[in-house]
């Protein structure tokens, strides 16, 4: 049958318009749009890619699964950053070209297609909708997919998305939640497929007094607050009916390498593995090292967390001196806030006079809200601040 069609209003296209006129504007455009890393490379991980450029796995054929180095560092990642022994849960990994065609062919390497139907919240990532539409499967958006009672009578329900931290809101859901989410989708024989793409960008721990959102100290840093779905307290110790998606994206800078990954569910792991290798959607061999070696490097994200956590609170403090209601999100990458018109285009024109291009609520499934992103240089973010401050 192949690829079925799709519909999506994620179509950046849609605001060229909105950016000739914010490079028309004195000091030009300042994009805030795309979530795009801007920052370096980390050394360790560029040094590993020229190290293996030359090896076996370069100029012969890499494994679909990858290198013993690379899984050794998945396994060594989710068990000290994450909280997760992926034996002890019986989880397989394997990597991904990227997260977005991981998340984009989730549906079809689940063999869902007509008559079944994928959960995924309202407000959200528009891939995951795309890539259920490109199998043939029905969408259910629900406004809070912890609300497992909008969605588990449903008939037909084989796959429930989780997004946590969210992109775009920022949302964190704490373990209990997962927990019965993950209940709930086995009870009635559907798959969790929980994207943690942001899981090292939590900020709760950052913050000062509960009632404030302003940052607490440069220093509070945790790598294990946000929690994940193959965790003992959510899967009760096996991973069976649940896919955990990962990527290296957001905490290493390496959105251009491609390295991500799928790890849970055993059966489902290694069926997909097979699949790809027959259609050869496969990690280059020199990238499994450079991706090896950005699990490994903790010093490295630990000095990308100061920097976005410096970011998100400069363009919040920013925000408020504009008028916007805004607040420093529990994890993610993003400042999400209702447009002060009650529409986002209107509000987009607006700051496009300013000069600066925020992301319209509508791609994520609310039309009445931005998305302010934080992926833009230090001297980016304070020129942007510097003009909704003015």
């Amino acid at each position: 049958m192949g690829f079925h069609t799709y519909s999506s209003p994620y179509d950046w296209s849609r605001i060229a318009g909105y950016k000739t006129t914010a490079k028309s504007v004195d000091g030009g455009m300042i994009d805030l749009s795309v979530g795009s890393p801007v920052d370096p490379v980390p050394a360790s991980v560029r040094d590993a890619l020229a190290a293996a450029s030359d090896a076996a796995n370069a100029h012969g054929y890499p494994a679909t699964i990858g290198t013993r180095d690379l899984r050794d560092a998945i396994d060594g990642w989710f068990r000290h950053l994450r909280g997760v022994d992926l034996k002890a849960v019986n989880a397989a990994v394997v990597p991904t070209v990227g997260s977005k065609e991981g998340v984009a062919l989730m549906a079809s390497l689940l063999h869902l297609g007509p008559g079944d139907v994928v959960v995924q919240p309202k407000v959200s990532y528009p891939t995951y909708e795309i890539g259920t539409q490109l199998a043939g499967a029905t969408v259910l958006k629900v406004d809070d997919v912890a609300d497992v009672d909008s969605w588990r009578n449903v008939p037909g329900v084989k796959a429930v998305w989780v997004n946590s931290p969210c992109n775009p809101s920022g949302d964190v859901l704490g373990a209990d939640w997962l927990a019965g989410i993950v209940a709930a989708a086995r009870a009635i024989g559907a798959v969790v497929l929980s994207d943690e793409c942001y899981a090292l960008m939590d900020w709760r721990s950052s913050r000062g007094a509960a009632d404030s959102n302003e940052p607490a100290s440069a220093d509070a840093f945790s790598l294990s607050a946000t929690p994940c779905a193959l965790s003992p307290q959510v899967c009760e110790g096996s991973a069976d009916g649940i896919l955990v998606l990962y990527s290296l994206s957001k905490q290493s800078n390496m959105a251009g390498y491609r390295t991500a990954l799928i790890a849970g569910d055993y059966r489902l792991v290694t069926e997909m593995a097979e699949y790809r290798k027959q259609i050869g959607e496969i990690i280059p061999g020199p990238v499994q090292a450079a991706m090896a070696a950005g699990l490994r490097d903790v010093e490295a994200v630990r000095v990308q967390w100061q920097r976005y956590r410096t970011r998100l609170s400069k363009l919040v403090a920013a925000l408020r001196a504009y008028g916007y209601d805004a607040a420093m999100p529990d994890g993610a990458l993003y400042v999400w806030v209702k447009a002060k018109s009650g529409d986002c285009w209107t509000d987009m024109a607006d700051l496009a006079k300013l000069g600066i291009i925020a992301s319209p609520g509508e791609f994520y499934g609310a039309p009445a809200y931005l998305r302010i992103s934080a992926t833009a240089t230090d001297e980016a973010i304070e020129a942007a601040c510097a003009r909704l401050a003015a």
